[in-house]
């Protein structure tokens, strides 16, 4: 959809002509499309727009105007046909025309030389051009056009198959809701890119929520994947997002013959067909490389300036150009050979620690947390962060006032690197670790060989809260309705005062507080009914037994028939099961030995939580004796559902890349665990689906 300059003139010209009519008529809808087409083009496609935001919605709202009085007249592509103006009353599943697949990870030069490597002995091929194109930190999307015009869009979902947002993604105006296809010889395609949202866009949309009083976006990414799929697509609009193609998944022509392998043999060219047909491609940000060493000076020459480009990426994806190529190397079940995501370093940043907060977790532990300046880091604003222990303290010598760096391993948990002792000017003071619990008072002690200072009183209220808040979790009793928000109202209330109050919550006066109805009501107490029903070792976890995570409390309950049966069990037997050692069985032992615990689980047993283990049925170990380890974002399920299935069919879980591990199950967005895996010969890799074929 480029525009020569003759037109644009002459579009321009149409526009002021436009705006100087008093009154439009039906006559001239068809021009007012034809105008309004340009602007969106100049505005979301070039970021150069050549009228106001003013002028724009002057014409919009005499467009709609004429088209309520002239609904025959309505143009399938105009602007306005973006915003539905119905709800959407739930989303349908749509089988993409062919798969999309995930992508190979790499971290270093090594890992690309590595690709290339394999990709030529793949392909047979000595030498093999490349196309390199930022990595958008957005959501990933399908768009089919038929006979020119949009007529679906759909997420990724598990990448067979993906939900029909058609309406949402019309909102979106860099993406032509009309393309000129047709002109190709191509009757229907589909082609795949991302949704995103611009940095500033999305400051302007959390800076209006803030003003209104609403909850802040997390960052770009999540919201643009949740306005995707909003039931108003006008609240998808709202959140001004944008679309970048970056391949073409299909094409065919009249007769159905496939034009991928026989027209659009060029991944660069392709891209640049698609900017003339008025898509948004990232054409000005990609590279098109001889070789891979060109391929990795251009990505160290990007990631040098990845923070100035107005959109948030996490990486680059490096394609073979040519189809012939691209047929050469074929796919796995998991992504295409001939294609890679090189992942850029973590995200660092500079800021302020101004002071530190001291908080006490359910076992006791006092945490140092400091409040540091307001700072953006890979997509999200850090203004807490944990400091870990008074050892971490001193070991980087924290001091108040220092500047510091601070990282997100990651991409997802912030800390402080250092700090940067060469800015500080003498105002900086040294942190004071507490000599008494900052919520209760009470003494605290620092146990032989250990880093972490703890409140000793079992009662002091923080602890209660925790313990509270860890027993409604998911991972935990996975109570609906009652997340730690809640618990905290409910006790700084004294609705709750105790674990075992929450199966005698007083749901009268619950319905007498603000914001809870009689369907939110009902929720919370199916939740906490429904809570009941969960397995013993779940209920062990809730407990909060220091260092019995849930795949200790799983360890624990093999060894027994009633959870009650751990009271019994000695020292030297605790240790004796797989991975308990000395501080595990002492917490255990110690938990079991406190009366008030004890009359805890009975009252807990008299109203009908399980204790019981449930008898495995036959037949149910297809996965006996073998290892396995999760990596990835799965898309059928929870990571923790997985867990349970290895282990309800047999089989074991371990925590890291080894000799030992049997199978490596890989979602999307794999990391470091997959390069790892694919080192060791012995170890499979599948995925999700192959995984639950397996059980099937």
């Amino acid at each position: 959809m480029k525009y020569s300059n003759q037109e644009i003139r002459e579009l321009t010209d149409l526009t002021q002509q436009l705006l100087a009519k008093e009154a439009l008529q039906k006559a001239d809808m068809p021009s007012l499309v034809q105008a309004m087409q340009f602007h969106e083009y100049r505005y979301y496609v070039l970021n150069d727009p050549l009228v106001t935001d003013f002028e724009y919605d002057k014409l919009y709202t005499a467009l709609k105007k004429l088209e309520a009085a002239h609904p025959e007249a309505i143009l399938p592509d105009s602007p306005t046909q973006r915003v539905s103006p119905d709800l959407i009353d739930g989303f349908n599943t749509v089988a993409h025309t062919v798969p999309m697949l995930s992508l190979d990870n790499s971290y270093n030069e090594e890992d690309l030389f590595d690709f290339d490597k394999r990709l030529k002995d793949l392909t047979e091929e000595e030498n093999i051009s490349y196309v390199v194109e930022p990595k958008f930190d957005g959501s990933s999307i399908a768009i089919i056009y038929e006979d020119d015009v949009l007529t679906r869009g759909a997420t990724r979902g598990d990448g067979v198959e993906g939900e029909d947002v058609t309406p949402n993604v019309k909102t979106i105006q860099s993406v032509p809701i009309k393309a000129a296809f047709a002109q190709h010889g191509i009757k229907k395609i589909e082609l795949r890119g991302e949704i995103v949202i611009r940095r500033d866009v999305f400051q302007k949309i959390n800076e209006l929520r803030e003003q209104k009083g609403e909850k802040l976006l997390a960052n770009a990414r999540n919201s643009a994947a949740g306005a995707l799929r909003v039931k108003d697509p006008r609240e998808a609009r709202a959140r001004g997002l944008d679309a970048f193609m970056y391949q073409i998944g299909y094409a065919v022509d009249a007769d159905g013959n496939d034009l991928l392998h026989s027209k659009f043999t060029n991944h660069h060219d392709n891209m640049a067909l698609l900017a003339s047909l008025g898509f948004r491609v990232p054409l000005a940000e990609s590279g098109l490389c001889k070789n891979i060493s060109e391929v990795d000076a251009f990505i160290k020459n990007w990631e040098a300036k990845r923070e100035t480009y107005e959109y948030d990426t996490d990486g680059m994806v490096i394609k073979a150009n040519l189809r012939e190529v691209q047929d050469k190397a074929g796919f796995t079940a998991h992504h295409p050979r001939w294609a890679i995501a090189f992942k850029f370093k973590a995200k660092q940043a500079t800021t302020k620690l101004l002071d530190v907060e001291f908080q006490v977790g359910r076992t006791g532990a006092i945490t140092p947390v400091g409040k540091v300046s307001p700072t953006q880091l890979a997509g999200v604003t850090i203004s807490s962060i944990s400091l870990h222990n008074e050892d971490i303290i001193r070991q980087k010598d924290l001091r108040l006032g220092d500047t510091v760096l601070i990282e997100r391993a990651g991409d997802v948990i912030p800390y402080v690197v250092k700090a940067m002792e060469e800015l500080r000017d003498g105002t900086e003071q040294k942190l004071v670790f507490p000599t008494a619990c900052p919520v209760c008072g009470s003494e605290v002690e620092k146990p032989e060989g250990e880093a972490v200072w703890r409140c000793v009183n079992a009662e002091c209220e923080a602890q209660v809260e925790e313990r509270m808040i860890h027993f409604v979790s998911k991972d935990a009793m996975d109570i609906d309705g009652m997340g730690r928000d809640i618990v905290k109202r409910f006790y700084g209330l004294q609705l709750l005062k105790s674990i075992e109050d929450i199966y005698h919550m007083d749901y009268d006066k619950v319905l007498e507080l603000d914001g809870w109805g009689e369907k939110s009501v009902e929720r919370l107490k199916n939740g906490i009914e429904e809570s009941k029903q969960r397995k013993p070792e779940r209920l062990l976890y809730a407990l909060g037994i220091r260092h019995v995570g849930l795949t200790t409390a799983k360890t624990l309950m093999q060894a027994v028939e009633n959870l009650f049966d751990l009271a019994n069990l000695s020292m030297e037997q605790l240790q004796e099961l797989p991975d308990v050692g000395p501080k595990v069985a002492q917490s255990v032992y110690d938990f079991f030995k406190v009366p008030a615990n004890i009359q805890m689980l009975e009252h807990f047993n008299e109203i009908g939580l399980q204790f019981q283990k449930e008898a495995k049925p036959a037949g149910e170990n297809k996965l006996n004796g073998k290892t396995f380890l999760f990596t990835g974002t799965l898309n059928k399920m929870g990571r923790n559902e997985a867990k349970q299935l290895v282990e309800d069919n047999g089989g074991k879980l371990i925590s890291s890349v080894s000799k030992n591990l049997d199978y490596l199950v890989a979602g999307e967005k794999a990391g470091s665990k997959l390069s790892k895996a694919q080192a060791i010969a012995s170890i499979k890799i599948i995925t999700e689906d192959e995984f639950l074929q397996m059980i099937a």
